[in-house]
């Protein structure tokens, strides 16, 4: 499965495409919780908690969307 065909990536994907940020806000194991936000940053919009591998290897070591991609090719893989 590719990144843009999981849901929780593809939501994060369009939200940012949007112009909306998202924020880890929670790393517990291979549990990951992002907060996604509105466009200022201000308000929490939803919440996203996941322990799925492919959302936690979009997100790397990423702690929000004003971070880059990570350049690492095995986070594609």
């Amino acid at each position: 499965m590719s990144d843009e065909g999981n849901p929780h990536v593809a939501a994060l994907l369009r939200w940012e495409e949007h112009g909306a940020l998202w924020r880890v806000v929670a790393r517990t194991g291979g549990t990951v919780t992002v907060s996604m936000l509105t466009c200022d940053g201000g308000t929490e919009v939803d919440r996203v908690t996941s322990d799925d591998p492919e959302l936690l290897s979009f997100l790397g070591q990423r702690t929000s969307s004003e971070e880059p991609i990570s350049p690492d090719p095995r986070r594609w893989t």
